[in-house]
């Protein structure tokens, strides 16, 4: 089975002029926003008046490949070029455990598979090569 990879690029509370200008650039329409503030609860990520304005998700269709956008919050800041995440999807729920367990050996979970408000099942982990990727099961 094909499946996309995407790719996700993390800002340091800039996202938004940054989507904005790839839009721009590509000649794309304005993205669909969602904010921290606009996202369903999370005790384990409280939205602050710190956070509530930065970008949760934004993301564009460049040339047939989708790139996704967030603001980090500010106690988790990136680095530019260390800010790209690898990002699979699948409709296949055992592809993207069987993926994500092989991904794991030699390298460090940051969020097992689990569901979330957006996938029945997402992860997040560092590969032992230090590349950081994210796996969803996509139910679109």
């Amino acid at each position: 089975m094909k499946m996309p990879m995407d790719v996700f690029i993390n800002f340091n509370e800039n996202c938004r002029e940054a989507v904005n200008f790839y839009a721009q650039v590509f000649g794309l329409e304005e993205p669909a926003i969602m904010t921290y503030g606009e996202a369903p609860p999370n005790s384990q990520m409280p939205v602050t008046e710190e956070t509530k304005n930065l970008i949760m998700h934004a993301s564009l269709t460049i040339f047939g490949t989708v790139v996704m956008f967030m603001d980090t919050t500010p106690d988790t800041q990136v680095n530019q070029g260390d800010n790209i995440v690898l990002t699979i999807r699948s409709k296949d729920l055992d592809e993207v455990q069987s993926l994500f367990n092989k991904m794991k050996n030699g390298g460090r979970v940051l969020m097992d598979l689990q569901e979330t408000f957006y996938s029945k099942c997402y992860g997040m982990l560092i590969d032992k090569f230090g590349i950081p990727w994210q796996f969803i099961q996509d139910t679109d």
